[in-house]
């Protein structure tokens, strides 16, 4: 059981760890640069989770949130990954730019996982506070980077299902 935290903003729920399957899997993570600490502690966490003999991770790094759906289409395109996962961290500042950039964000994933088929988990963060960040990024009781994981390795199990059954 988790433990409930101090912050009563933060989401309790960590999705259990998904069966395993034996099929070959290739996940793709797309990684904003900015915000370094916070964004390696959500990769770090994910990786953990994703790799297994069975999987193989691939990392590739933008300079920040804004880039990530440019880079997560052409892997979608090309069908380099099973699932692809977007990792960034936006900090919100004293104008509405964290709000816009990770609204278009989120809309140009969605966008792309429904035009190309590919499942695309949206582990891109907007935080009010550098507390949230820390708790949800660098620490192991709610990382969002372990629940992507997490997500990625369910829906690439429920897509190799529904298109491997006759």
């Amino acid at each position: 059981m988790i433990e409930p935290s101090a912050n009563p903003r933060v989401s309790h729920l960590i999705l259990p760890r998904p069966r395993v399957v034996s099929a070959k899997r290739t996940f793709a993570i797309v990684a904003s640069q900015f915000n370094p600490s916070y964004v390696q502690g959500l990769v770090d966490h994910a990786a953990r989770d994703l790799e297994t003999p069975m999987a193989k991770v691939a990392l590739y790094r933008v300079p920040g949130a804004f880039e990530i759906p440019v880079v997560v289409r052409e892997l979608a395109q090309q069908k380099k990954a099973d699932v692809i996962l977007a990792v960034g961290v936006i900090v919100k500042g004293k104008t509405n730019h964290a709000e816009n950039l990770s609204r278009s964000v989120t809309d140009a994933l969605q966008r792309i996982a429904l035009d190309y088929g590919v499942p695309v988990i949206n582990c891109v963060h907007t935080f009010a506070e550098e507390l949230d960040a820390r708790e949800r990024c660098l620490e192991d009781k709610i990382n969002r980077g372990t629940e992507a994981a997490r997500a990625a390795i369910e829906i690439a199990n429920v897509i190799s299902d529904l298109r491997t059954r006759p």
